[in-house]
């Protein structure tokens, strides 16, 4: 395991495998990614929920969802937020997508999502708001990093064919 440094985490490009994970969904139920083989899978990370941005986009990907299943893909959505915060944000809001935490962040560094990021104009150490489609044998297929919560769905839509 690497520890969590200063330094820019290492970034996928598609083509890498995707990193595996077993983590707690908002009901504490074991989510892996490798009980998605066969279908391709958003995964999406996050910084906090029940925060602005993050609601934004998690509601966006609620909305989606049909249509993202329909074209063969699931979403997983990742913060170090834990399973109770989770729980509340997906009944608070309504959400109908899978989120799941990662409280030690381990899955998130792995992933390139957590690390230096500029916020306010202040470098700070933290979750890089990423996307990733994983392919159906596992492996990244598109990968973005520092992406905007408004729009990102629709811009994410449009890139996968699917607008």
């Amino acid at each position: 395991m690497t520890e969590t440094t200063d330094t820019a985490p290492t970034r996928l490009s598609p083509g890498d495998p995707a990193p595996e994970f077993t983590l707690p969904d908002a009901d504490g139920n074991p989510v892996a990614l490798a009980d998605r083989r066969g279908r391709r899978v958003i995964v999406y990370c996050y910084p906090a929920a029940l925060t602005p941005g993050c609601t934004t986009q998690a509601v966006d990907f609620t909305a989606a969802a049909g249509d993202l299943a329909e074209a063969g893909l699931d979403i997983i959505g990742i913060s170090p937020d834990p399973p109770a915060k989770l729980m509340t944000f997906r009944e608070k809001e309504g959400l109908d997508i899978t989120l799941v935490s990662d409280e030690d962040k381990s899955v998130l560094a792995a992933y390139g999502a957590f690390g230096p990021k500029k916020l306010y104009g202040k470098e700070v150490v933290g979750v890089i708001r990423s996307t990733f489609v994983i392919d159906a044998d596992g492996r990244v297929e598109k990968a973005a990093y520092n992406v905007k919560a408004t729009g990102h769905v629709a811009k994410l839509r449009r890139d996968l064919g699917l607008d």
